[in-house]
């Protein structure tokens, strides 16, 4: 049986391999954005987010005895390269892509969730500060997500209305 140090430290290492994907998952998307500034710039401040949210869940977890998981990162990894390389056979890739990364978020935010609450439950303040800091960040990138899908939807129906009709 677990004790709730022990799932706070696997779930602590779920979400280091959360951020690793997040993080190749942003920075594919980010690199191939070029007609929406605003899309990208937001995606290129979470990038930075995400990666120091990878590099603090990492001192919680050698702080606390864990360390993360190289299989679970690089699982994590992978699963977002293969993401990545989706985005390069669809015409609606910036829709898609700001689809999955408003899903992400949530998946995320549910996790920050789960982890303050193990936290707070095994007696762990710091990581629990550290958790509501990060869930602060996802719930602000999913705010501006849910802002935005409207205006990058009819930004990208434009463009493509815009394309049809100039090879008409």
């Amino acid at each position: 049986m677990s004790t709730a140090q022990d799932n706070l430290v696997a779930w602590l290492r779920d979400a280091h391999a959360m951020e690793e994907q997040a993080e190749t998952m942003l920075k594919a998307q980010y690199e191939r954005i070029k007609n929406y500034p605003d899309l990208k710039a937001r995606i290129g401040q979470h990038l930075e987010e995400t990666r120091q949210q990878a590099k603090s869940l990492e001192t919680c977890l050698n702080r606390i005895g864990g360390g993360s998981s190289t299989i679970k990162d690089m699982a994590g990894k992978i699963t977002a390269f293969g993401q990545g390389l989706s985005g390069l056979f669809v015409s609606d890739e910036i829709v898609k892509g700001s689809l999955a990364s408003y899903t992400f978020e949530h998946f995320e935010i549910a996790s920050y969730r789960i982890l303050i609450a193990a936290a707070e439950f095994a007696g762990d303040l710091q990581t629990k500060a550290v958790c509501e800091g990060i869930l602060k960040e996802e719930l602000a990138m999913a705010k501006w997500l849910e802002d935005n899908l409207s205006g990058v939807t009819e930004a990208f129906l434009t463009r493509a209305d815009a394309d049809i009709t100039a090879k008409r």
